[in-house]
């Protein structure tokens, strides 16, 4: 279907191009011009609702795009705004006739007030800040006005600076104040519990403790000034094309949330997103000053299998095979990744300089890297003499220009099969914070749990309803299946969700609702419409909304979402970041059912949810965690703090007595116990970082009250089987 519709919209451009792309408007070599034009068509010719590009098209595009550039308000003043306001009502127009003036009239401003700005919080952070001062900050950015002038802009710049360091300094002196004894005890203000004999002395704790609240002021000054410059060094390395981006996406995101423009750049690290690999050392870069350090060694990719660099090791030059290294101090980022990464069995070698100071150079041979934590993993899950499954699944990844290469479906079915060697009675799929991915993934693992039959129906642009189906009469799993969702289980998760519960076939736990993604994106490779040598270079891709997926029952998971069989609070529970909170959402709507036959082995499967209600309305933990789900929300809704500091503390001594309630839902523990499967056992005993992030999730897995829910609600059903309430038809 993908393939179908990328095909009629190419010959429409093709088309297009032919006797559009070539005329005079088109001789300008401004790439920036070409990429509006190309923008444009393709989403009034390929978006699922096209919206009309007019004056009120206009004005939202203004709003969002100014609030983007400048989204805490500390760089314009009202009277750019007001100068801007003049292109309010023309960004349409300028649009149609590739008219750059609004785009270019804001970058050249905003990068003149970002220099102000640079002068401004150096010249703020010169002088102490006086915590005694009774005065507040407003955090309400959404409805604060811009600074008339450069004087309340730099009081504005003033107390977010004050604030920002005002945290430091209370801890600075909670910790300068608390005996050594006392605070290997107790928790620290960000709520790790100190290691006993991390700190020798007394003496030398002192030593690394300001003696004084002048001495600490200036201290933690010092380290906001060199917070806010590593903010400011990672600015000043975006180039005109990055603000370009964000300009392009103001006007594509007016069409809805998930239609996006990806620069050349973010094509492949959106490729490699949902694929789960790329070709390059496995290794994690961070940009701190110039300098660029690896802060992680991916498990089981070259740089890993090598041993030659660590973490904390600063990569000084880069070299191609036998060509001469080339610096990198002082380079963007993603300028310094493109040169380290490349194709599979290419040579880079690297100038390393060691933490101890040492200087190296190492030689790695690139190789296909994959992503362990992007992929499906499971755990067999013991609770007294009985063994369950729990698959984790963190998003629907496929490898786009080969299918058949890993995939979500293949991944877990083959999960499945290993569980079933060692004999686990009921599954746990968890979808919980599960964004979605590949369509074609989900109507294949979906033909995992049902014999056959329509999985999900989709309309696309200009046609008509399809309807997905499952047409393999095999059934992988057809044991007891509960899914675990959130409300950050969106798109794909709800898919599968939506069609298991139609079909009776698993009982969905979570949240009230899902995210409400009922809409299906086909990205589009822009460079396929420019014919003959293109001299622009790389124009880079359109994710476009092309498609709306219902339920096979007819309804859209469009904002509504999939409601859970039994609906548990979780942290989200009061937080606006579903479909609905987003800008400029596609509508919910209903189409006609399809005719589908429920799954019919659980008899007993409406009392096994009231069960399992009931369970969870009685549940401390639970309530625990509604609780401080309430708490989270009331905290964020406050937005004027003090900059006293007497008031700030008494403040904190506040939240500290509500917080230590809520410390307790870490502490909870389950009756369960969790093993890895044998497979996999076998390449921990290789792989320390491997087994060390399964006895972390094993861990987590443990204090999970969803996951003990989720096992009780399969025990019921596997209960059913042996007392006969379930019509085994296990074959």
């Amino acid at each position: 279907m993908k393939r179908n519709f990328v095909y009629l919209l190419a010959a429409l451009l093709i088309s297009a191009a032919s006797c559009s792309f070539t005329n005079k408007s088109f001789d300008n070599p401004d790439k920036d011009k070409l990429l509006l034009d190309l923008i444009s068509y393709v989403l009034e010719n390929g978006h699922f609702e096209p919206k009309d590009v007019d004056d009120n098209f206009s004005k939202h595009v203004f709003d969002n795009y100014i609030k983007a550039l400048d989204p805490l308000k500390r760089y314009f003043l009202q009277s750019d705004i007001d100068e801007f306001k003049a292109y309010r009502l023309a960004i349409d127009d300028q649009i149609k006739t590739s008219d750059l003036t609004f785009f270019n009239l804001t970058y050249d401003r905003l990068m003149q007030r970002m220099d102000e700005a640079t002068a401004i919080y150096k010249d703020v952070l010169k002088k102490p800040f006086d915590y005694s001062k009774d005065e507040t900050i407003d955090v309400d950015y959404e409805n604060l006005s811009y600074a008339k002038s450069k004087d309340e802009l730099w009081e504005r710049w003033r107390k977010q600076l004050k604030f920002s360091t005002m945290e430091r300094y209370a801890n600075g002196m909670s910790i300068a104040e608390t005996p050594m004894e006392e605070s290997e005890k107790e928790m620290t203000p960000s709520g790790v519990e100190e290691v006993p004999g991390e700190v020798s002395t007394e003496n030398e704790t002192s030593e690394k403790l300001p003696k004084d609240p002048v001495a600490l002021e200036e201290e933690t000054r010092k380290a906001t000034q060199e917070t806010i410059t590593e903010y400011f060094d990672f600015m000043d390395d975006l180039e005109r094309k990055d603000w370009f981006v964000m300009y392009v996406n103001s006007i594509v995101e007016e069409f809805d949330p998930h239609t996006f423009y990806f620069a050349p750049e973010e094509k492949d690290r959106f490729d490699m997103s949902m694929s789960g690999k790329f070709e390059g050392i496995g290794a994690r870069l961070q940009k701190r000053n110039d300098n660029i350090k690896i802060v992680e060694i991916i498990s089981g990719g070259p740089a890993w299998r090598g041993d030659e660099v660590e973490v904390g090791d600063e990569i000084m030059k880069v070299g191609q095979g036998d060509e001469t290294p080339v610096s990198i101090v002082g380079m963007r980022l993603e300028d310094a990744v493109k040169l380290i990464k490349g194709p599979k069995g290419t040579e880079v070698k690297l100038t390393i300089k060691r933490v101890d100071g040492t200087i190296d150079e190492v030689s790695i041979v690139r190789d296909v890297v994959e992503l362990e934590e992007s992929y499906a993993k499971s755990s067999v899950v013991k609770k007294g003499d009985k063994a369950f499954g729990v698959i984790n699944l963190p998003k629907f990844y496929i490898d786009f220009d080969n299918y058949k290469n890993r995939n979500a479906a293949s991944d877990v079915a083959k999960e499945i099969e290993a569980m079933k060697k060692v004999g686990v009675e009921g599954l746990v799929l968890d979808l919980r914070d599960n964004g979605g991915g590949s369509l074609k993934t989900v109507v294949d693992m979906a033909g995992l749990f049902i014999e056959e039959g329509p999985i999900v129906q989709v309309k696309s642009t200009g046609k008509g309803k399809e309807v997905l189906s499952d047409t393999d009469e095999r059934v992988q799993w057809d044991g007891p299946l509960v899914i675990l969702v959130n409300e950050l289980s969106a798109s794909a998760s709800e898919i599968l969700a939506a069609a298991m519960q139609d079909y009776k076939r698993a009982i969905v736990l979570g949240s009230k609702q899902t995210y409400g993604k009922g809409t299906v994106q086909n990205v589009i490779d822009l460079n396929q419409f420019l014919r003959g040598d293109n001299e622009y270079g790389d124009v880079g891709a359109l994710k476009v909304t092309t498609q709306k997926f219902y339920r096979i029952n007819g309804g859209s998971t469009q904002l509504e979402g999939v409601k859970s069989d039994v609906v548990v609070p979780d942290k989200y529970s009061y937080r606006d970041i579903g479909e609905k909170d987003q800008e400029n959402p596609l509508p919910w709507d209903k189409i006609e059912s399809v005719q589908y036959k429920s799954w019919s082995g659980y008899i007993d499967y409406e009392a096994t949810i009231e069960r399992s209600k009931a369970r969870m309305a009685n549940n401390s933990q639970l309530k625990l965690i509604d609780e401080n789900a309430k708490w989270v929300k009331k905290q964020q809704e406050d937005k004027e703090y003090p900059l006293s500091i007497e008031e700030y503390q008494a403040q904190i001594e506040k939240d500290e007595e509500t917080l230590k309630r809520f410390r307790e839902i870490s502490d909870y523990q389950t009756n369960l116990s969790f093993e890895s499967l044998p497979y996999e056992i076998e390449m921990m005993s290789k792989d320390s970082v491997l087994k060390q992030k399964r006895e972390r999730w094993h861990s987590n897995l443990s204090k999970d009250v969803y996951i003990e829910e989720a096992v009780n609600v399969l025990e019921d059903l596997e209960n059913n089987i042996e007392n006969g309430k379930l019509a085994d038809i296990r074959k």
